[in-house]
This record gives C-alpha cells, sequence and structure tokens, in this order.
C-alpha cells in the first residue's frame, strides 16, 4: 500500500492553501482559508475513502486525491474548448468546483468522516482499512461538503453548487433528475458538470 512521508503530506497541504490563495477571489478566499484552517490536521491527515481497491486510501490520500482532481479538471477543460465548448463557466468555478468536490469527505465538527477500522477481519478480507465515523449524522458526501461551504459563509453559483452536487455521476441514483432529461428546459445548461465527473474518474 502506498504511503506519503510526512514532507509530502505538508507539502501538498500548502498547494491546496496556495490554490485557494491564487484562484479564488475575495470574500470567499478567506472564508475557505478560515475552513481548510480550522480543519487543517483532519484534512492533511484524511484518506480519500475507506478501501484499499479504491482511490488514495491512506494517510494524506484526500489531500493527494484533490490535488490529482485539479489538474486532470484543467486538462479536461482543455479538450472541451478544443473541442468548441460554450463558455458556460469561470476559471474559479471550475477550480472552486474542483477543489471541494469532496469536501464532505473532511467530516464535521472536529469529527472525521474517516476513521481507523477496528475490525481486523474487515481489514483482511475486504481490505477496509477505515469506516465511516458513526458519530457522523448521515449525509452524503456532496450534501456534507456544500452543507459545510454554507456554515462557513461560502457562497456558491449555480455552476459550482450543481457540479459539486452531481460530481459522481450516475453511481448516484439520486443525480438521475439533474442528468437523465429528455426536455431541453431540464437539460444540464452548463458543462463544468461533466468536467468536474470526468476528472473525478480520471483521478
Amino acid at each position: 500500500m502506498k504511503t506519503l512521508t510526512e514532507t509530502q503530506i505538508q507539502t501538498n497541504y500548502q498547494k491546496l492553501l496556495n490554490l485557494i490563495e491564487t484562484e479564488i477571489e475575495s470574500p470567499r478566499k478567506e472564508q475557505l482559508i478560515k475552513l481548510y484552517s480550522d480543519y487543517e490536521e483532519i484534512i492533511a491527515l484524511a484518506p480519500a475513502s475507506g478501501k484499499e481497491s479504491y482511490h488514495n486510501c491512506y494517510i494524506g490520500g484526500y489531500v493527494e486525491h484533490v490535488l490529482n482532481v485539479i489538474d486532470c479538471g484543467l486538462a479536461i477543460h482543455k479538450v472541451w474548448d478544443d473541442m468548441g465548448q460554450l463558455e458556460t463557466y469561470s476559471r474559479e468555478e471550475l477550480i472552486f468546483s474542483l477543489l471541494n468536490h469532496d469536501l464532505g469527505k473532511i467530516g464535521m465538527d472536529a469529527q472525521p468522516y474517516y476513521i481507523p477500522n477496528p475490525s481486523d477481519w474487515h481489514k483482511k478480507n475486504q481490505g477496509a482499512l477505515y469506516t465511516q465515523n458513526p458519530e457522523l449524522n448521515f449525509m452524503t458526501v456532496p450534501d456534507r461538503g456544500l452543507f459545510l461551504l454554507q456554515k462557513y459563509g461560502v457562497q456558491c453559483t449555480f455552476n459550482e453548487w450543481i457540479s459539486i452536487k452531481v460530481h459522481d455521476g450516475l453511481y448516484d441514483e439520486a443525480n438521475k433528475p439533474y442528468l437523465i432529461t429528455f426536455n431541453p428546459e431540464t437539460k444540464p445548461r452548463t458543462s463544468l458538470i461533466y468536467v468536474v465527473h470526468q476528472a473525478d474518474l480520471l483521478a
């Protein structure tokens, strides 16, 4: 299993903060920095998933995954541009959505989302190294992330909100009304949702 050194974990977290500083405008920049500072240790050390067979299931994996998603998102954005996409979103909306797509995985109120799995059987037989924290009220990852943003006063544009909400695509049944439509009036009006979803898949 992959592991990150303490230096790698610190470097990755600083890269995340630098992106907020350089890509997000005030007052959201300061609000996001406050959120990320309050959850600094949890964010820096969090895995991105609970099972070895899933992505970035190790200490520091969450931040590494987010950085990978941002790199992939910028590359996919260029592909869409090269194919002549309409300008339906801004660069800040792109970075903001990629940055916060999995924010719900940090947990809430000083409680991490993932905790080490106490069951040796599940770790050995299922590769389930982490389990969801039973101390947290249930929320889906996108909903918890959006809740955290509003809790810190961070306003989202509609493009950002919908892109974070449906970033898991049709892997989440709840996204069907947003993504499967036969009426022109209800079809998605921004390609950002596809860019974010594809970036998450690639990463």
